[in-house]
């Protein structure tokens, strides 16, 4: 064990403090001090577990555990536990894993059926068991390690003044949080749907999700076996369907009757049972801080989960293994309690995006309702970001296969393979080289470094490979190092670029984003200071509103009239040089709060003339501009619009606004809509996480049945698999992993074992098309004509 603790406390727990036999007592030491006086608030799985592990690695302590409700009283009906947690609990404490073992159901199946059609994935790997019987073997163990259980007993007050720790475990609704909730500063987000714990007295053979369209709105219904005669099953529907199907007005009895009639068909007409259930609507708990002098929460008092991935119980369980863990390897309380927050916090923060992906996919279901049977069953189990393309091939290859025919790929093609057709402009593959600025230009002139940037890039393989954002104009540049399109040199050094690009990567397209700074304009390079003004040199900045992007900015002008129709005609300039210049397609850069984004979002625009006020005012000039260049550019290629759907600022643009910008752009004749999100206002707080974005695109597309670029995040060829397969996106924007890897498509090619159509290896680089194999010397030559 490392001594200062670093280490995951899980593991630390399975590999070290967990291998003592339990009757072996702990070595002295004088520089470790353990809490021997432990009171523990709420008798649940995580707080009952905590108490056992506490209790058998130092047995000379005393354990506490105070639970308002009965022995016997239990408030849900079976538990789902994965098999890592289960891993934990062998490792810490085998006789509760072998009481747990002769318990469980397990299965392999889930089940999705939707418009009276079954679809079943396999290899998924569930083990479940009653809640009753989880808490009676907890309570076992708890007595047979001498842990003193007291019922239907409120904790006391004074607790943190008389004893050494206080674990609050006392759920979603913990008194101990909201009395000290100004140290551990919860965020609590309540959600839209409404939902019902219930039970059957049948097993289902497999995780089954059941949607149910009725004249009310979607339903669904996630039910599971915890035994081998009884099943959990849960209704969850919109808030506004639960009003509309009268549920607000029905008691406990008939709430239940009504739900067994709606998943009749589920249920084999057997009836439900309720065990004082009640509807709810699930709240997402986030602390701050979840530790304050003596006291630590633990499980729903430090945060919650999303029951649609199953993690309440697993969750809870795994903070008692590393809270015990930590206490014994840190040489205080303080420090304990720190590393176990350092340790757990990530984890789940990392469970809750996965959770709250979920949450949102259920909530927004009726999106997807219209997609083919099989691509909405990959949709539902991919929806966290979890379950990917990749490992459901592993899990259930012949049902993978099954959704890849349907959604048009050739036998064994990977969906972000296959090609994809905007006007006239087909791209071989679904990757494009997202924009990126490079401020390394020299009076807006690309030079050979734009060459060599994006030639090796259109060189890797990309369907689409986009500049970085092309100012109109020099006074629109974001820096001095910004490259642009507002001179006839300029237009001669990028059909350099793109005659290179088509010449030596026929296949690979290539876009030119056209845009204006606005008020982020006149800044230092980014490596330089990013966003922070020129020292000297500066231009005056134009925008909507006269509103400086950050407190230190020069205040931009807002633009007269006059002003809008000159701006206008530069963008009009810079797409009939972009098209001679022999750009394959164009995007009108409306985000990140440089000028035409700066009118789209009420933070920015204050305008009270025509272009201000209303989301249709708000959007006049930015369609105006749209309208000058698609008159422009040629007929035949296509038009695309970047667009911020979110400001992630409260009376920002909304997901809401972004849908009807979207529609507006297409309605005018744009091709795709690029779907990012954000830099609009400094004050922003974007909720980062992998694929963060994707779900503003997969709303746009659904609701608008406009084509979408998804960004945001997208890091591996697993994840645009994934996202294309699902139906959220058209095509994948990334960024960082273009830095990192120019030849990133061609890599995701050959690490798939794929060679055929959407793949471009350039003659000279044939030779790489196998992936090496690492450590190997007896490795065949590579064989040209062939793939990996």
């Amino acid at each position: 064990m490392s001594p200062s603790g670093a280490r995951g406390c899980i593991e630390s727990a399975a590999t070290a403090a967990w291998a003592r036999p339990a009757t072996t007592d702990p070595q002295p030491s004088t520089t470790i001090s353990h809490p021997q006086r432990i009171a523990i608030i709420g008798g649940g799985p995580g707080g009952l577990y905590a108490a056992a592990l506490l209790k058998r690695l130092r047995p000379d302590r005393e354990v506490t555990v105070w639970e308002r409700n009965a022995p016997d009283d239990t408030f849900g009906f079976g538990v789902v536990l994965s098999d890592e947690t289960l891993g934990g609990i062998e490792h810490a404490d085998p006789k509760v894993y072998a009481a747990l073992q002769q318990h469980f159901t397990r299965w392999d199946d889930i089940d999705i059926v939707h418009r009276n059609t079954r679809h079943t994935s396999g290899g998924h790997g569930f083990a479940a068991l009653g809640r009753k019987r989880l808490l009676e073997i907890l309570h076992d163990r708890c007595r047979a390690l001498s842990v003193e259980l007291r019922f239907r007993s409120e904790a006391p007050a004074h607790l943190p003044e008389t004893y050494d720790l206080v674990i609050a475990a006392d759920g979603v609704n913990s008194t101990t949080r909201e009395a000290h909730a100004h140290v551990f500063r919860p965020h609590v987000t309540t959600h839209r749907c409404r939902y019902i714990w219930l039970a059957a007295d049948f097993a289902f053979d497999a995780f089954r999700f059941e949607i149910a369209e009725t004249e009310h709105g979607v339903m669904q219904l996630h039910g599971y076996p915890y035994a081998p005669d009884a099943s959990t099953v849960i209704v969850e529907m919109h808030e506004d369907v639960w009003r509309a199907a009268g549920f607000e007005e029905l008691d406990e009895t008939e709430s239940v009757e009504h739900c067994a009639k709606i998943f009749a068909e589920a249920l084999g007409g057997r009836s439900l049972r309720s065990n004082k259930s009640a509807w709810t609507t699930f709240r997402t708990v986030v602390n701050e801080h979840w530790s304050h002098g003596n006291i630590v929460l633990l499980g729903d008092a430090a945060h919650t989960a999303h029951f649609s991935i199953g993690s309440g119980t697993k969750l809870a369980v795994e903070d008692a293994l590393a809270l015990a863990a930590c206490l014994e390897e840190q040489p205080s309380l303080e420090r304990a309690l720190a590393a176990y927050e350092e340790e757990r916090k990530p984890v789940v923060a990392s469970t809750q995006r996965a959770a709250r992906a979920s949450l949102e996919w259920f909530e927004n279901l009726g999106l997807y309702l219209d997609q083919p049977p099989r691509q909405f069953a990959f949709n539902l189990l991919t929806r966290s970001r979890r379950v990917t393309h990749d490992n459901l091939r592993l899990r259930d290859s012949h049902f993978t296969s099954a959704v890849e025919r349907e959604f048009g790929c050739p036998p064994g093609t990977p969906p972000m393979f296959t090609p994809f057709r905007l006007r006239e402009l087909t791209l071989r593959n679904r990757v494009v080289v997202s924009p990126m600025d490079m401020y390394s230009a020299t009076d807006g002139l690309p030079g050979d470094f734009h060459l060599v940037h994006l030639g090796a890039r259109a060189l890797g393989g990309a369907g689409l490979v986009m500049t970085e954002m092309v100012c109109v104009s020099e006074e629109g540049r974001i820096t001095p190092g910004c490259t642009g399109l507002y001179n006839g040199r300029q237009a001669e050094a990028w059909t350099r670029i793109a005659d290179f690009v088509h010449t030596q990567a026929p296949g690979t397209a290539l876009g030119v984003q056209l845009g204006h700074s606005g008020r982020k304009g006149s800044t230092k390079l980014m490596w330089e200071g990013i966003d922070e003004p020129l020292p000297d040199g500066n231009w005056p900045l134009v925008a909507a509103s006269p509103i400086p992007y950050k407190p230190f900015s020069q205040t931009p002008r807002e633009l007269t009239r006059a002003q809008l129709a000159d701006i206008r005609e530069q963008f009009m300039a810079a797409a009939w040089r972009a098209a001679r210049a022999g750009f394959d397609l164009l995007e009108l850069h409306c985000a990140h709060g440089y000028l035409l984004s700066g009118f789209l979002s009420p933070l920015t625009n204050r305008r009270t003339d025509a272009y201000g006020g209303s989301l249709a005012k708000r959007l006049r000039f930015p369609l105006e501009v749209f309208d000058a260049v698609r008159g422009v550019w040629p007929q035949d290629r296509p038009v695309t619009v970047r667009i911020s759907a979110t400001d992630w600022a409260e009376e920002g643009t909304s997901a809401e606004d972004a849908v009807e910008i979207a529609r507006a752009f297409a309605a005018h004749g744009a091709d795709a809509i690029d779907v990012s999100t954000g830099q609009v206002v400094a004050e922003e707080q974007p909720e980062y996480g992998r694929s963060y974005q994707t779900p503003f695109a997969d709303r746009i597309r659904h609701e608008t049945g406009v084509p979408v670029i998804a960004v945001g995040a997208i890091s591996s060829w697993d994840d645009v698999n994934s996202l294309i397969l699902a139906g959220r996106t058209d095509l994948c924007a990334l960024a960082r992993p273009h830095l990192y890897d120019p030849h990133w498509t061609l890599h995701a090619a050959a690490e798939q074992g794929y060679d055929g159509p959407g793949v471009g290896w350039p003659a000279p680089y044939r030779a790489g098309s196998r992936r090496p194999q690492s450590g190997r010397t007896d490795a065949p030559k590579p064989r040209l004509t062939l793939g990996t």
